[in-house]
């Protein structure tokens, strides 16, 4: 008997069957598993559909938070169709015995090519160059730049290094900007061997001439830039985020945007999406917003589907993922941990 695969992804056209729609991930799930789609309108309603399948696929729609774990009975693992696992309470899967799976490796390039871009229009004030020549203000945009730094030579701060962050060092390097890095957890040997300046988060802030945001989103960075952030900027400042929303609290940003503290923002990713249409910063001349567009390329999605199904695949069939965001879900040993091997139930299966 196959297993059963719930997954709730945002509507797509019912004329084709599940099988078809569905076809990338059942390439890896098909011998083993039936995908069954859920109604993710509500918690109880995915409870209520997803309660006896033996795992989960999400890349976004409702959030598998702890009241939703608690009522999966079966599930063994849940696969996240993205980098980021924000969407899972990865806590709250780990105390049910359930393995939470990603694709750590998806998007870089796109999303660090995405970085630049929204860094060089939103420095040369492209949004704005684009609608004075559009109304009549041709000979009015020069002056404008004149005000405004070349690039080569300015420094670029990261925060965090991880695998986006490191390409777009090695992009910006290119345009001859000096880069600077604060992550905690990366070794300063790993900067350093990029060209990259090791630096605190306090002088990050002071430093930055173009600031870039790429720490993944848990309670620790949710809000890490906010009123006393900004207030230690250089207002010439640009701020980038191609990461996560909530990282940068938005009322804080529009306050320090009006207030002149920072010069201008490139922002793929906002706290609430889509935005409200009276939020300020979509009427902003110094702000550049894309609609969560970074990773947006078929070939990749393709592959993170694929991805997706294979990892969950191997969860069902009874060997460790390729990639698993809770290793302590059950323990390994260090040869171990480079092979898939059988897995045991969970603490609560």
């Amino acid at each position: 008997m196959k297993k059963k695969v719930a997954m709730q992804l945002p509507a797509v056209a019912k004329e084709a069957p599940v099988s078809v729609r569905y076809g990338l991930e059942l390439e890896a799930l098909d011998a083993i598993a039936e995908i069954i789609e859920v109604d993710g309108s509500s918690p109880a309603s995915f409870i209520e559909g997803a309660r006896h399948a033996d795992a989960v696929m999400t890349s976004w729609g409702i959030k598998i938070d702890a009241e939703i774990i608690a009522g999966l009975e079966q599930c063994v693992v849940i696969g996240v169709g993205s980098v980021g696992v924000d969407m899972v309470d990865v806590d709250a899967a780990t105390r049910a015995g359930i393995v939470v799976t990603n694709v750590p490796d998806v998007f870089i390039e796109e999303v660090a090519d995405h970085t630049l871009m929204l860094l060089l229009a939103s420095g040369r004030r492209v949004k704005l160059m684009d609608k004075m020549s559009g109304d009549g203000r041709w000979y009015k945009g020069r002056p404008v730049l004149n005000h405004v730094p070349r690039l080569w030579g300015q420094t670029l701060g990261l925060i965090s290094f991880g695998n986006v962050a490191t390409a777009v060092a090695r992009r910006a390097k290119a345009f001859g900007l000096h880069v600077i890095a604060y992550d905690p957890y990366i070794s300063e040997l790993k900067m350093t061997a990029e060209g990259v300046e090791p630096v605190s988060y306090e002088e990050l802030l002071e430093r930055s001439d173009y600031l870039s945001v790429h720490p993944g989103l848990n309670e620790q960075t949710r809000g890490m830039l906010s009123d006393a952030e900004f207030a230690v900027m250089k207002n010439s400042a640009v701020v980038i985020n191609c990461g996560r929303g909530p990282v940068i609290d938005e009322a804080a940003l529009i306050r320090a945007l009006e207030n002149g503290e920072i010069a201008a923002a490139g922002l793929d990713v906002l706290e609430q999406e889509p935005p409200d249409l009276d939020n300020p910063l979509l009427k902003m001349d110094n702000v550049l917003i894309t609609p969560h567009a970074a990773s947006a390329t078929t070939r990749m999605r393709t592959e993170t589907r694929r991805r997706n199904g294979r990892e969950v695949a191997l969860a069902l069939s009874g060997r460790w993922p390729m990639s698993c965001v809770n290793p302590t879900v059950l323990p390994r040993t260090e040869l171990e941990r480079w092979q898939p091997y059988p897995m045991e139930r969970g603490p609560n299966r």
